[in-house]
């Protein structure tokens, strides 16, 4: 069990049977009436955020939360599949969980994959990732690094980014994976 008291940012706890992973929280000792603990979770299962009130004190099951570094090897349709570096383990990942952060993902890629409770349930991305461009208009002649606007551009992962005209089919560019935007050339 795990009380208010014990609360750390990236925690896993069980509340009414869901769990959620703590985004934040903040204790609050007003000057009349019991302290409590204002919280933002995120659902494990679907990624939906939360704000939650609990009581100072309250107690909840503690979720056994871990990280493995794993390959992503290839996904099918319905799961993305992935093995473990180290005892080489292959495991499958419901596809409709990852669909964000799948896109930022070429085969071979290494990610850590969260398990909570022994179950995969989300993947951990680096921040910026170095993908090629397959598709984009040509730019004009006359464009320049300084020259603003900007084209669309999908790279060989798939994904559809934003990128300034002088970028080239089977240019390297730097991507925010959070953000989705174009960073720089690789």
């Amino acid at each position: 069990m795990i009380s208010t008291n014990q609360f750390k940012n990236g925690n896993h706890i069980e509340v009414d049977g869901v769990i959620f992973k703590i985004m934040d929280f903040q204790h609050v000792k007003p000057g009349k009436g019991a302290a409590f603990v204002r919280t933002k979770l995120k659902r494990v299962n679907d990624g939906a955020a939360i704000d939650k009130t609990f009581r100072a004190g309250e107690k909840f099951r503690s979720v056994r939360s871990e990280m493995r570094k794993m390959q992503y090897l290839y996904r099918d349709g319905t799961d993305a599949h992935f093995m473990d570096v180290e005892t080489f383990e292959q495991m499958g990942i419901p596809e409709g969980l990852l669909t964000e952060r799948l896109q930022w993902m070429r085969e071979n890629d290494e990610v850590d994959v969260l398990s909570i409770d022994e179950k995969p349930s989300d993947i951990q991305l680096p921040t910026a990732v170095d993908l090629t461009v397959a598709e984009t208009e040509p730019g004009v002649k006359g464009d320049t690094a300084s020259g603003g606007g900007t084209k669309p551009a999908v790279l060989e992962t798939g994904a559809r980014v934003m990128v300034p005209l002088f970028v080239d089919i089977g240019d390297k560019v730097r991507v925010d994976t959070r953000t989705g935007e174009y960073l720089s050339r690789a």
